[in-house]
């Protein structure tokens, strides 16, 4: 897949290319891209299922408000249905060499069963990750990482310098996971977290617009893409699929 989308790449025009590399990624365990209204439904089933308590505070109509708000910016991680990952694939190729929007079609969208997404808000030169999430069963399997990754990916193309998340104190691997891609941690929250009274740890990058943090960046995007080629790809037969979509 990864040697296909570079064939296309090279025969787009550098415009289309550039576009593409904006906004989608493509790994052999899943599809990273910007959010559409068509996925509210299962971000909302994601975002309720990993944080119950401070999902009491969103109800199903806040998700459409975030997608018309200017300053918040998500991307999911899908897997398409297995009738329709050809068709998603010629529709998409289609798309590109047509010059075409690259966001696949609306019809299609609805058979991907999303399996994690990540938002963050962007406040003067500042993008604040609020969330990540992963369905439960597809956790450890590094879409959590594409998550971060496409998120800091999309940060630093919309211009801003600083980037900024909490998480729990207790959750070392999540800590790790972020001080690989070059957060450090600036502060603590005390009490944050409503369920336990938990502290969060304030972690930052500081120039994501950097020389030597984007060298740093595109080293760690090369690694997760040749790792996930030779990964394998999430399987769900059809009856499996429709399943966890409902």
């Amino acid at each position: 897949m990864l040697e296909l989308l570079q064939q296309v790449c090279h025969r787009a025009t550098p415009e289309t290319a550039m576009v593409l590399q904006s906004c989608d990624m493509v790994t052999a365990t899943c599809l990273f891209r910007p959010m559409a209204e068509a996925d509210i439904p299962q971000v909302y089933a994601i975002d309720h299922e990993a944080f119950p308590a401070e999902s009491l505070f969103r109800p199903y109509s806040s998700y459409g408000r975030e997608m018309q708000n200017s300053m918040a910016h998500y991307v999911v991680g899908c897997v398409p249905s297995p009738r329709r990952d050809r068709e998603m694939h010629r529709s998409w190729l289609r798309r590109l060499l047509k010059g075409g929007p690259l966001h696949p079609a609306r019809a299609i969208m609805s058979r991907e069963l999303l399996v994690g997404f990540a938002g963050f808000w962007i406040m003067l030169d500042e993008a604040h990750i609020i969330a990540i999430a992963v369905r439960k069963p597809y956790q450890r399997q590094g879409i959590g990482e594409g998550l971060l990754l496409s998120a800091i990916d999309m940060a630093a193309k919309l211009h801003t310098r600083l980037v900024t998340l909490e998480v729990r104190e207790s959750n070392h691997g999540a800590q790790e996971m972020y001080r690989k891609y070059g957060f450090v941690v600036v502060g603590k929250r005390p009490r944050y977290y409503s369920d336990n009274q938990e502290d969060a740890i304030l972690m930052s990058i500081e120039d994501v617009q950097g020389a030597e943090f984007q060298t740093q960046f595109a080293r760690h995007k090369a690694d997760v893409l040749r790792k996930e080629c030779l990964a394998r790809p999430i399987a769900l037969s059809p009856d499996a699929f429709e399943e966890a979509l409902d």
